[in-house]
């Protein structure tokens, strides 16, 4: 595994992280097994895990606390997200008072067992709700030594371009990967104002590698479903990329992770699973680099 500066923070994270959310955290998989994925992890360089106080209705951090117990050495860097919270029948509420902010770090704190947060990230802010008082509140979580570090994880490009521009965040998470190359100008943007890019969605929910046609198990048809929802026209444009599963001494999916990779403004590309093979295959991509004529398909595709 390779490891890469977080920014500015002084911490260093492996450039593939475990995203545990989604079905990783829900009570419909088995935690046996989503505790091992996160051990293996581990044990195989990631000192890198992002999850969120609204994730699989809340579900997810207190899993990866008890999958973190024990093995939380001063090397790992965990990320949270406040902001949204679980609001019953699948739901989630946004909250940016600083008093929400707040209670969601003591829980997170709790959930995680954890003394201080690594990293904590803004789910989803409105440019408008960052207001200078709202600011000064995150400080005090600083300042009280709950919290060493601030970002902000939005898709939103303006959120993440406004960001930029206040010194308290040091992290921004953006949406990358072959589907999204229109990110590399405020990845760029991003770097210069030396802030960490965290790169969510590096496999762009499966859809270059035609996930939503392979619903072997349960936890695949609930993908298939959610990707089919939110980004219906990512699984039209995925197709175009199929060619990825057909690199030189790749898979597709490493082919899709080496992709972002190369960007050297990315500190972390992070991805969720809950099967160990692909975990596997997905960590043994770092450090390999893109065929010279994957990338070229690559930019043709994305230039049609």
């Amino acid at each position: 595994m390779r490891y890469r500066p977080l920014g500015r923070t002084g911490m260093t994270v492996s450039e593939l992280g475990l995203g545990c959310a989604s079905y990783w955290g829900r009570p419909a998989f088995d935690e046996a097994t989503a505790v091992r994925l996160v051990h293996e992890a581990i044990d195989r360089g990631v000192t890198f895990f992002d999850t969120g106080s609204s994730y699989a209705q809340g579900e997810a951090e207190p899993r990866l606390g008890r999958a973190l117990k024990g093995r939380a050495g001063a090397d790992l860097v965990v990320a949270t997200k406040a902001g949204t919270a679980p609001g019953g029948g699948g739901r989630v509420v946004r909250d940016f008072s600083v008093a929400s902010v707040t209670a969601s770090v003591e829980q997170s704190l709790r959930r995680l067992g954890l003394e201080a947060l690594p990293l904590l990230q803004l789910h989803g802010p409105a440019a408008q709700e960052l207001t200078e008082p709202f600011l000064d509140g995150l400080e005090a979580l600083r300042r009280r030594g709950l919290v060493r570090s601030f970002g902000v994880n939005s898709f939103d490009p303006a959120v993440v371009e406004h960001a930029l521009g206040l010194p308290i965040f040091d992290v921004v998470m953006v949406d990358y990967n072959v589907l999204r190359p229109e990110r590399e100008p405020l990845i760029e943007r991003a770097a210069a104002a030396g802030k960490a890019v965290l790169a969510g969605m590096p496999l762009a929910m499966g859809h270059t590698n035609l996930q939503v046609l392979k619903l072997g198990q349960r936890q695949d048809r609930w993908y298939a479903l959610r990707g089919l929802v939110r980004h219906p026209a990512d699984v039209l444009k995925g197709a175009r990329f199929a060619f990825l599963n057909r690199t030189r001494g790749m898979t597709g999916a490493q082919a899709a992770l080496a992709y972002v990779l190369a960007n050297p403004d990315v500190a972390c590309a992070v991805t969720g699973t809950t099967r160990l093979e692909h975990l596997v295959e997905n960590l043994a991509v770092s450090g390999r680099k893109l065929p010279f004529e994957t990338l070229s398909r690559i930019r043709a595709a994305q230039a049609a």
